[in-house]
């Protein structure tokens, strides 16, 4: 058996739902406003990731501190260029010195 990777769909939304501690509504809303993207089946079935679920969660703590949907696609922007750029900055240390 093939292990599933965190970006592999395979939650349900009423599943991802209850994990979360939110409405599939508000869960499609986040989806329509381009804060995460969930893989569908050829039937268009959502199926979110671990990684769908780290963001959602990621949303409802940025929420809670008073921010709005506007406000929290920016900071999860903001937040993977920081990843990205720490990526590239951990690789270029990580070359040899000529």
């Amino acid at each position: 058996m093939a292990a599933r990777g965190a970006e592999t769909g395979v939650y349900a939304i009423s599943v991802v739902a209850h994990l979360v501690g939110t409405g599939q509504q508000n869960i499609r809303l986040y989806e329509r406003k381009g804060l995460l993207t969930p893989d569908r089946t050829s039937g268009g079935t959502r199926q979110y990731s671990d990684a769908d679920l780290a963001v959602l969660k990621r949303i409802g703590e940025l929420l809670d501190e008073g921010l709005n949907l506007a406000g929290v696609a920016k900071v999860l922007e903001l937040e993977a260029a920081n990843a990205r750029l720490r990526t590239e900055l951990k690789r270029a240390r990580a070359r040899p010195q000529a």
